[in-house]
């Protein structure tokens, strides 16, 4: 006969989050089978899994309580209190062992589930080699919380982590910057770190406290009332999907949350989403209400819930003031542009609406968020045409007359600066680019060169680089960024047909000038 077969059968029993209710079926009519009940204690002997399954237990069966010989991390360095830890699961592992070979069953009890962050693990780790085992799943404490705070976690497409809040601050916000669904654990201790990367990922509007989830001494209460000093191991926070969050108000007060509106101008980059800055990504997903030029409403994915309001590219000044009327009825508004809000985009026109706009829309919060520019992407595919000083201009004479951006060429020209050119032509606009290739030609070299970059990052992109006397207009439409270098700026060939340009960050030192005479210069003052 196998010697394995006249062993009892080891059992890792998940007993769900702590009320007696949630116990499963199964893991009630196993525990009432066992011959030997064992379950994980504190120093002072009491076991919260113990008392879960209490009206389970037999009288005549064993059982194996196994004292954790310390209660904290915070009790031992590091290193002595892993190595306290690991000596206590062996020394458990060998008196669960000991009744297993003389034939018992064995139930090991575990809170939650066995295999989520479940203490079992360690003893079926050092025993499933030796035993015949199997686990019961239990109801974890992640599913348990959500129910207490009245909110689902996640819905349709969207993902969820499970974070430990043993991880550093720059970890843990960089993973809360997803856009998803997070349920942080292990608090404790690590509570202060665990708010500051909440607040540092923006989403600390979205997380919601909980501790002791369906125990009776259950307690919720909002993120920012919560001392750190009295958080116990055996709490939580949950961080909603986006589109996810509860339609009616929780122990938490969400309305009164969600009635407070905000505006978010949003850079989107140049093309698709691996241009797209984690931040932005983040103000998108958390947005209820998007505001932009249709095609750049295209690029953001739908999400439930959401609603988008698409305008003409000319009407920007409009779009921002409907952005405000939606975020003063207390809507989380984003707007958002192509590239950089910053550069010829929406975010001067939302500061002008606000400045111009109602008192009570400065009481809003308003903000920001940066994305790679067109320039900058167009540069990078040729290396640094962009390196030294440099200007920006737009063509374009809809907002200013074409003497002004004529001038401002001009000047850009004799100081003798690269230039990225937005705006360069469009389909009711062609002669403007003719008019820019005169003036430049009056100051640079015409083997200047010129870096022609259209829908950089977009499946059409097409980068050449041409000399400043053959630019055509024939060859440039409103998706193409025009560069045009300095008279420092270099190019040269390499391997796969690529060419390469670049600009110095150094210039040639200029001829040396007189000093003024002393005696013409203001006296200092004494």
């Amino acid at each position: 006969m196998n010697a394995q077969a006249q062993h009892g059968k080891l059992f890792g029993v998940g007993v769900g989050p702590g009320d007696p209710e949630l116990l499963t079926l199964k893991a009630a009519r196993v525990v009432r089978a066992a011959d030997v009940v064992a379950y994980h204690a504190a120093q002072h002997g009491r076991s919260n899994a113990r008392a879960v399954v209490a009206a389970e237990l037999r009288p005549e069966q064993i059982e194996l309580p196994m004292i954790y010989p310390v209660t904290a991390e915070r009790t031992l360095p590091r290193e002595g209190y892993d190595a306290a830890i690991a000596a206590f699961y062996d020394r458990s592992a060998a008196a669960i062992a000991a009744h297993l070979e003389a034939g018992r069953d064995v139930a090991v009890l575990c809170e939650g589930d066995p295999f989520f962050y479940g203490s079992y693990m360690y003893l079926h780790d050092r025993l499933a080699q030796r035993f015949t085992t199997e686990v019961i799943a239990g109801v974890c404490s992640v599913m348990a919380a959500a129910v207490q705070l009245g909110t689902p976690l996640v819905r349709r497409d969207t993902e969820m982590a499970i974070l430990p809040g043993t991880l550093s601050e720059d970890e843990l916000a960089r993973r809360l910057a997803g856009g998803g669904a997070y349920a942080i654990m292990k608090l404790g201790r690590n509570f202060t770190k665990v708010r500051a990367a909440l607040v540092r990922a923006n989403v600390v509007d979205r997380a919601l406290y909980i501790e002791r989830a369906t125990m009776q001494a259950e307690r919720i209460v909002p993120l920012a009332d919560v001392d750190p000093a009295s958080v116990p191991y055996f709490s939580l926070v949950i961080v909603p999907g986006t589109n996810a969050l509860p339609a009616r108000d929780t122990l938490l007060d969400r309305e009164a949350r969600a009635a407070r509106g905000r505006v978010v101008v949003v850079g989107l980059g140049p093309a698709g989403p691996d241009w797209l800055a984690p931040e932005a990504a983040r103000e998108l997903a958390a947005a209820s209400d998007l505001i932009g030029y249709a095609p750049y409403l295209e690029r953001v994915p739908l999400r439930a819930g959401q609603r988008r309001h698409a305008s003409d590219n000319r009407v920007e000044l409009e779009r921002a003031r409907h952005a405000f009327e939606l975020a003063s009825a207390g809507n989380r508004v984003c707007v958002v542009s192509a590239g950089d809000p910053g550069i010829f985009a929406m975010a001067t026109a939302v500061m002008e609406a606000l400045e111009s706009g109602q008192p009570a829309w400065r009481e809003l919060e308003v903000r920001v968020v940066p994305g790679i520019s067109a320039m900058t992407a167009a540069a990078a595919r040729v290396g640094a045409p962009l390196g030294g000083d440099f200007a920006v201009l737009s063509l374009s004479d809809r907002l200013k007359p074409w003497e002004t951006i004529a001038a401002r060429l001009d000047a850009a020209a004799r100081a003798d600066l690269a230039l990225a050119l937005y705006n360069p032509v469009s389909s009711q606009r062609q002669w403007q680019l003719v008019e820019a290739r005169a003036i430049l030609l009056r100051h640079r070299n015409p083997r200047t060169p010129v870096v022609l970059a259209r829908d950089v990052g977009g499946p059409t992109e097409a980068v050449r680089v041409i000399a400043l006397a053959d630019l055509d207009v024939r060859d440039v439409d409103m998706r193409t960024l025009v560069i045009i270098g300095a008279s420092t700026t270099r190019t040269f060939d390499a391997p796969g047909a690529r060419t390469f340009v670049y600009t110095p960050r150094s210039c040639p030192q200029p001829a040396a000038r007189a000093v003024p005479e002393l005696a013409a210069l203001p006296a200092a003052r004494a």
